[in-house]
């Protein structure tokens, strides 16, 4: 790609994201709080800890607490000990924080815009940003995120007889439902 279409295709990616942005006060929350509420109702258990999200929003651990506070004294999250590591903490999305990312979400006016794309344009959309967004977090050292079911830690049907769900994930030893091995991991390996 030249340096022009760079340059426009970068223009692009901003103005979709300022405008996605403006529409952030909506139901009285920040970007960051969006954002962070949007991962973790999007993360799986190994995944929804204060640095899972700081590192998934590329920011302090310092800010990120600012924004849980702020989530959790709103009633929309729940912090509670961790399971795995008493000293952590586990977060989870209340039922109100889980309504308002269905009624109030600014990104779903972007989602809609999105599906309305051929198929292949939204495949080879996705695999171009992928790339982009590997690129930089690659530059910066962050860390890559994504679903269960395409980390090199994920077994499929390890568990035939369902125990406990059908596939495993070997770096926590642990069994992994259909519906968990398609969320989002902080673990996440290529």
């Amino acid at each position: 790609m030249s340096t022009s279409d760079s340059l426009v295709v970068a223009g692009l990616i901003e103005r979709i994201g300022r405008l996605t942005r403006a529409r952030e006060a909506a139901g009285g929350l920040n970007p960051a709080q969006w954002e962070a509420l949007r991962y973790l109702s999007r993360a799986n258990a190994f995944s929804r800890s204060p640095s899972a999200v700081a590192d998934f929003l590329a920011t302090t651990r310092g800010t990120v607490s600012q924004t849980l506070i702020a989530l959790e004294g709103k009633g929309l999250l729940r912090k509670s000990v961790s399971d795995r590591d008493r000293r952590g903490a586990t977060l989870d999305v209340t039922d109100a924080g889980l309504k308002l990312l269905r009624t109030l979400d600014p990104a779903d006016d972007l989602v809609r815009a999105l599906a309305n794309l051929p198929p292949l344009h939204a495949t080879l959309m996705a695999q171009a940003l992928s790339r982009v967004l590997g690129a930089l977090l690659e530059a910066r050292g962050g860390k890559a995120f994504g679903a269960c079911a395409a980390c090199r830690n994920f077994a499929r049907d390890a568990f035939p007889d369902g125990a406990g769900g059908p596939h495993r994930c070997g770096r926590f030893d642990a069994p992994l439902t259909a519906e968990e091995a398609a969320l989002t991991c902080a673990a996440f390996e290529e």
